[in-house]
């Protein structure tokens, strides 16, 4: 631990921003050693590589040697925390799913919920996605500054992710806290309860799925595991799990950032309100500059292997920097300067390979609504609150801001 201790520390100030961190970190090679936030829960002060650089991240997000596989990354959590029950998110009770597994047990878990997020699947939600979206505008355009994030940016997707698992309206509020607690709580403690209490709601949802069936995401995926046995209990609610989270955090990110950065650039703003075709680039950049997912999740090699030169042990924690891949000045001209002219094609904020986001398409869907209504329904919306003074989750994965301030009707 001695050597350890010298290693660079990801603290706040790589939190608050990344990119001066890769990019140093970059001009070195593609492989670094580092420790993790010291309060981050479970993971705070781990050693991991940190893979920066777009070839050698998107690379890596492919190479089968790095598993996501639960057991081996619960070996590794188990340095800081030996309790299962108390490792929140990462508790087995709700990481049973096929972001951490491998092949083939990740392509059975995939292919059970695959078809609800297909093109098909996702252009027959557009109607509710569309009727939701308007409904939120419909309730901002009451008031004149509002956190975008409380009032739009976290609605939209977790009511477009409830309908799709046959979640109860009534129901969804609580989705906001125990994701926050979960994903960048302030403590194990609260994690540890958050998961406890969503473990609970989910099983106690599918028992309510088991006597009343209805044609839903989560009803299909219990008589997956009761007619079919093509997944175990544990499985079935982890997936759920995942579902929920994967779900809405993407987008409300994407959505919350792309904001951001608009009202930073307002001539992008006005470019995209005067010609509505740029949208769907608009969208990918805004995927690239500031990707909702700043890491891919963990990784654990099996095996020795080189990256950019450096050898990384079996054993070893990676952790592959989406971020920094995104902002490569190799890959993308510009990479720090919002362009939404720009040919984004290619960006990594979806992954790569076998965990290529299953979402994928729900989630472009949902910021084409969402961005396209924003601009609509207020198109003198500006920032309430200088963008120096915004400050983004402490979250070892997530990208995204604690709040989003906003006037919308600007004069």
């Amino acid at each position: 631990m001695d050597h350890d201790s010298a290693l660079l520390e990801l603290d706040d100030a790589f939190v608050q921003d990344p990119y001066s961190v890769y990019a140093k970190l970059s001009a070195e090679g593609s492989a670094h050693r580092v420790l993790m936030p010291p309060g981050v829960p479970l993971c705070g002060g781990l050693p991991v590589w940190l893979i920066t650089g777009y070839d050698a991240v998107r690379s890596a997000l492919a190479d089968p040697r790095l598993s996501t596989d639960l057991t081996r990354i619960d070996g590794l959590f188990a340095q800081k925390e030996p309790d299962r029950g108390k490792r929140g998110g990462f508790s087995s009770a709700l990481a049973s799913h096929m972001m951490h597994t491998d092949p083939p047990d990740h392509t059975r878990l995939r292919k059970l919920v695959s078809k609800a997020f297909t093109g098909r699947a996702v252009e027959a939600l557009r109607p509710e996605i569309v009727k939701i979206t308007d409904g939120l505008t419909a309730a901002l355009s009451d008031h004149d500054s509002v956190d975008l994030l409380d009032a739009f940016a976290f609605p939209l997707p977790i009511r477009v992710i409830c309908l799709l698992l046959g979640v109860p309206v009534e129901e969804q509020d609580n989705f906001k806290s125990w994701s926050r607690a979960l994903v960048s709580g302030d403590s194990p403690e609260a994690a540890a309860a958050a998961a406890t209490a969503v473990a609970g709601y989910l099983g106690e949802l599918i028992e309510r799925k088991r006597r009343v069936s209805s044609d839903d995401v989560l009803s299909a995926l219990v008589s997956a595991r009761d007619v079919d046995d093509r997944l175990t209990e544990t499985e079935l609610v982890s997936t759920a799990y995942l579902l929920f989270i994967a779900g809405f955090e993407t987008t409300l990110n994407a959505l919350g950032n792309g904001t951001l950065h608009l009202m930073r650039n307002l001539d992008q703003w006005e470019a995209l309100r005067e010609d509505r075709t740029l949208l769907p680039g608009a969208v990918e950049e805004f995927l690239r500059l500031e990707s909702p997912l700043k890491h891919a999740t963990f990784r654990c090699a099996t095996e020795p292997l080189g990256i950019g030169g450096v050898e990384i042990p079996a054993g070893d924690f990676v952790l592959l920097a989406i971020a920094s891949a995104n902002r490569d000045p190799q890959r993308f001209a510009d990479p720090h300067v919002l362009d939404v002219r720009r040919p984004a094609a290619g960006h990594l904020a979806f992954g790569h390979g076998v965990h290529h986001c299953l979402g994928a398409p729900l989630a472009r869907v949902e910021a084409l609504t969402a961005f396209g209504a924003l601009l609509d329904a207020f198109p003198a919306m500006r920032l309430a609150a200088d963008p120096e003074d915004l400050r983004w989750r402490n979250s070892t994965i997530i990208r995204g801001l604690d709040s989003l301030p906003v006037r919308l009707n600007h004069r």
